[in-house]
């Protein structure tokens, strides 16, 4: 494994160790075995968005402070660059770029997402997480299919969808080309994200 994810599984471990939470709530919050939980605390398996999202709100952590080891810190805005958002990569290629990262106690977490275009994928089951919170979605360029429960359908450029994050959910690229999108995961009335 990368050098990344074992410095996140080191934060993870050390910081589950300092709050006294045990492995087998951390596995039941991420819904693996307690043997497959482990295995994410010893980096010896790549993170989906999902459970650092889960982990970083359970800890009480913002997710980019899981990331990188240090506290947003601007409160009035921030500005980010194209293309210098804080890059995560995820779930099969999946690239993630976290672009208010330095705001602190945000509201809402907007991301560029990036998704390859994956044959087997496109053909096969969309694996289907969810989350604390509600979910925005809105695309740039390309094909996602989405899965909302037992609801599929294809969104093309221009088209957005607004969902219950805590439904289960998911999307694959679509048509032979890789989808970009812009995806605002928001708080829910009890400001739980994640």
């Amino acid at each position: 494994m990368n050098d990344k994810i074992i410095e996140i599984a080191q934060r993870i471990r050390g910081l589950r160790e300092d709050f006294k939470i045990s492995v087998a709530e951390m596995a039941q919050l991420v819904e693996v075995t307690e043997e497959e939980y482990l295995c994410y605390e010893e980096g010896k398996r790549d993170f989906s968005f999902t459970f650092l999202y889960k982990v970083a709100a359970r800890l009480g952590l913002d997710i980019s402070e899981l990331l990188t080891g240090s506290s947003p810190t601007l409160s009035v805005y921030t500005h980010v660059k194209k293309g210098k958002g804080l890059s995560i990569e995820r779930r099969k290629g999946f690239e993630y770029q976290s672009l208010a990262y330095l705001f602190k106690n945000r509201n809402a977490e907007p991301f560029l997402v990036e998704a390859p275009y994956d044959e087997a994928a496109d053909k096969g089951e969309i694996m289907q997480r969810d989350h604390d919170g509600q979910e925005f979605d809105y695309i740039l360029s390309g094909s996602l299919k989405v899965k909302i429960d037992d609801h599929e359908f294809i969104m093309e450029e221009g088209d957005s969808v607004y969902y219950d994050a805590s439904h289960k959910h998911g999307m694959v690229a679509t048509n032979g080309k890789p989808c970009v999108f812009l995806a605002v995961v928001i708080r829910d009335q009890n400001g739980r994200m994640g």
